[in-house]
């Protein structure tokens, strides 16, 4: 059985060659093929100046051969399949992901507002792709507050003690154990705690927020347990948090090799795919690459 390949979607600016050097790098830690992959938009070839021109060559594609350049500039160029695609960008990238085991895209390509963090197009395929995807952001991203500590690779999962994914935590695990780093599980619970109350109600008891951090810790640290198992060479620790999730994981991200986040699982009231806010949250504002990872399918 063969196996299958990482994809970089590429458009030829330099959010997609990051993105595609990033790839270089997964594929060799996976021992996968790398596929390079280029749509070009129908709406280019739609236009009357285009069309009187005549049909674009299908082999010609100057994005490619732009990939192509950079690769072999490289110190040790590694064997790259390179393919174009026709179609929209946003309903064709989605669709790599039935035949990919991880599919690598910049925050940001040419299209869009250079303003924008994150184009239509990635959010399209973190949202709907079969496989993770990880988004690599631009360089310098601010994040405030202080940058975590600690030393090694670092890579940050974040686990949701009330119902934690396993497609997600499994994926973290297998990436720390392929990099040699360590794994930061950030557990958020809400704080202030603020419960709901009618006219008349006696007013509760006083929460205490160390208990509530300690009952998160304790729930975390069993979620994590099996998977401590499966990786016994992976150091994890639980970070609970109190407050914002996305908050956390973002200031979280400097420095880490990867920021790891689920995303929401469909259900009968729900049957489009969603992010979730605290998944799209950190892939707005975390300065390092983020995996969007897809839940696991359903048991029959």
């Amino acid at each position: 059985m063969s196996t299958l390949p990482v994809i970089a979607a590429v458009d030829g600016s330099d959010s997609s060659l990051r993105a595609l050097e990033w790839a270089l790098d997964a594929a060799l830690r996976r021992s996968a093929p790398l596929r390079a992959v280029h749509v070009r938009q129908y709406a280019h070839w739609a236009q009357p100046e285009v069309l009187a021109a005549g049909p674009p060559d299908p082999q010609a594609d100057p994005v490619l051969d732009r990939v192509r350049e950079h690769v072999e500039s490289l110190s040790a160029p590694p064997h790259v399949e390179y393919v174009g695609l026709e179609g929209a960008p946003g309903a064709v990238l989605p669709e790599l992901g039935s035949s990919a085991q991880l599919l690598v895209l910049g925050s940001r390509g040419r299209g869009g507002f250079a303003s924008l963090l994150l184009g239509s197009n990635g959010l399209a395929a973190a949202r709907d792709a079969e496989c993770p995807v990880v988004v690599v952001p631009r360089p310098g991203r601010d994040v405030p507050g202080e940058a975590p500590s600690g030393p090694g690779p670092r890579v940050v999962v974040g686990l949701k003690v009330d119902g934690p994914d396993e497609a997600t935590l499994e994926f973290a695990f297998a990436e720390a154990a392929r990099r040699g780093a360590r794994l930061q599980a950030v557990a958020a619970y809400p704080w202030p705690a603020q419960p709901w109350m009618t006219p008349g109600d006696m007013p509760p008891p006083i929460v205490d927020q160390d208990v509530i951090e300690d009952e998160t810790r304790v729930l975390a640290e069993g979620f994590l347990a099996p998977y401590r198992e499966r990786h016994p060479d992976v150091p994890a620790e639980t970070v609970p948090s109190a407050g914002d999730a996305a908050g956390h994981l973002v200031a979280a991200s400097p420095g880490a090799d990867l920021v790891v986040v689920g995303r929401h699982r469909r259900h009968l009231l729900a049957p489009a795919r969603m992010m979730g806010s605290v998944t799209h949250a950190v892939l707005l504002h975390a300065a390092s690459p983020v995996a969007v990872v897809p839940p696991a399918p359903p048991e029959d």
